[in-house]
């Protein structure tokens, strides 16, 4: 085969399987997830975060979509930029209304996550709740972390449909990586890395178990 077959082959091959992924509609559950996997990217992407990594964490991102919510390989790396504009709309914020902002990149993701998942959940009040929780984390001086884990429960109670009380242990557990994400900061040791993970094994598995039932 010549060259230039060769290569036209290869790119015609390469735009028929982004076109499929990117278009075909894929419809999962989201309750059927690899908790200890979440967790992991997770942890990963916060390490990034304060390695100032960007590229490195948009990467984990995707995997992450595709861990959790089955996206498929390129439109993971759609939904990541997404997600990775409504964060740095948000992150350039100073007040609550800056924050707002954030919240028609939400609408949009979130629409798209709909889109692959055969349970049905309110975009707007998703989109909502996830742009709350990050306020609650951000804003130190006006919220406790125990308001930060009842703002987590909110959000899981609106994904999934179902009532608050069944995530509370879920969302203590994440919140408790994020206190000790946040008291690590940049000087985080190889010691308190493993702590966050194992609080957030703890967290993704309590939210498999109740979603799962």
């Amino acid at each position: 085969m010549k060259p230039r077959m060769a290569w036209f082959l290869g790119v015609s091959i390469l735009s028929l399987w982004i076109a499929t992924d990117l278009f075909i509609p894929r419809k999962h559950s989201i309750r059927q997830f690899d908790p200890t996997a979440v967790a992991r990217l997770e942890t990963a992407m916060w390490r990034s975060y304060y390695d100032k990594n960007p590229a490195l964490l948009f990467w984990q991102l995707a995997g992450g979509l595709r861990e959790q919510f089955h996206a498929p390989f390129w439109r993971s790396f759609v939904l990541g930029f997404q997600a990775t504009k409504a964060a740095f709309v948000f992150k350039r914020g100073q007040s609550d209304a800056d924050y707002q902002q954030a919240l028609p990149e939400l609408l949009t993701y979130y629409g798209n996550i709909q889109e692959l998942t055969v349970e049905s959940f309110t975009i707007p009040d998703m989109a909502r709740e996830e742009l709350n929780w990050w306020i609650v984390h951000r804003q130190r001086n006006r919220y406790s972390y125990a308001d930060l884990a009842d703002a987590l429960d909110t959000t899981a109670a609106v994904l999934y449909r179902q009532p608050v009380a069944e995530f509370t242990r879920y969302g203590q557990f994440r919140a408790d990586a994020m206190r000790l994400c946040d008291e690590a900061g940049r000087g985080a040791t190889e010691a308190d890395w493993r702590r966050i993970e194992q609080r957030l094994n703890q967290a993704w598995g309590e939210l498999h178990r109740i979603v799962s039932r």
